[in-house]
C-alpha cells in the first residue's frame, strides 16, 4: 500500500504537489476528485475547505500547496530540497511570499478587484506592480530562489509562475520565463506533468 494518499485534480494546484512527490521519490496513491465531489462529506473530513490538493501521510493530513511542499521536503530529507535550518531565511521568505502576496495579487487581478489607494495597505501586497517587482527580485538574484541549488520553494514558486504565464494571469516577462525554464528542466517535473496529462485525458474519455 502506498505511503501517501494524494487527493488531486489534474487541473489544479495538485500538479505542484505531484511534482513535489516525484522530486522526493515518495510512494503515493493518487485519488482524483472532480470539482463537484470535493464538497462531499467524506472529502471534507480530509479538507474542510473542500479543495485540492491534500495529502494523508500515515494519518498526518496536510493541505495547502506551500505547506505540502515544505512538509515533504522535511519528511524526505535525502531529496535535499530543504536547506539546513540555519540557512533557511530565503527559503521561508519566498515560500510565504508566494503563498501570500503573490497568490492574493493574482487572485484579485483575475477577479477584477480594483483597490482604492487607501485600501492597498489592507491587502498585504500593495498592488500588482509592487508584487511583480518583488517576484523579479526573487527569481533573478541567483539561479534558484535560495541560491545555486534547487529547493522546494522552486517547486511551489515555479509551479505558480508557470501556471500564470500559461493562462495569462501573470504578466509575461523574460525573467519569469527564464526562471520557469530553469526550474522545470528536471526529470521529476516531466514525469509529474506526463502523469497529470494522462489523468486529464482519462477524465475526458
Amino acid at each position: 500500500m502506498a505511503e501517501i494518499k494524494f487527493y488531486t485534480n489534474p487541473l489544479s494546484r495538485g500538479r505542484i504537489t505531484r511534482w513535489m512527490l516525484e522530486e522526493v521519490g515518495a510512494d503515493y496513491d493518487p485519488v482524483y476528485l472532480e470539482y463537484g465531489s470535493m464538497n462531499g462529506e467524506e472529502y471534507r473530513r480530509i479538507n474542510p475547505m473542500a479543495k485540492v490538493p491534500a495529502i494523508n501521510h500515515d494519518g498526518n493530513i496536510v493541505t495547502e500547496s506551500a505547506a505540502i511542499c515544505a512538509y515533504l521536503a522535511d519528511t524526505f530529507p535525502d531529496a535535499g530540497l530543504a536547506p539546513p535550518p540555519d540557512t533557511r531565511a530565503d527559503y521561508y521568505r519566498w515560500l510565504f511570499f508566494a503563498a501570500g502576496p503573490l497568490e492574493s495579487a493574482i487572485t484579485n487581478q483575475t477577479l477584477g478587484v480594483e483597490l482604492e489607494e487607501e485600501q492597498k495597505g489592507f491587502v498585504g501586497y500593495g498592488d500588482m506592480g509592487r508584487v511583480l517587482e518583488t517576484l523579479e527580485l526573487a527569481v533573478t538574484r541567483r539561479p534558484f530562489v535560495t541560491g545555486e541549488e534547487f529547493s522546494a520553494v522552486d517547486v511551489y514558486l515555479a509551479g505558480l509562475v508557470n501556471f500564470g504565464l500559461k493562462f495569462g494571469t501573470l504578466e509575461k516577462r523574460k525573467t519569469f520565463e527564464d526562471y520557469v525554464q530553469r526550474a522545470t528542466d528536471r526529470e521529476a517535473f516531466r514525469e509529474a506533468a506526463a502523469l497529470d496529462d494522462e489523468a486529464l485525458a482519462a477524465q475526458g474519455d
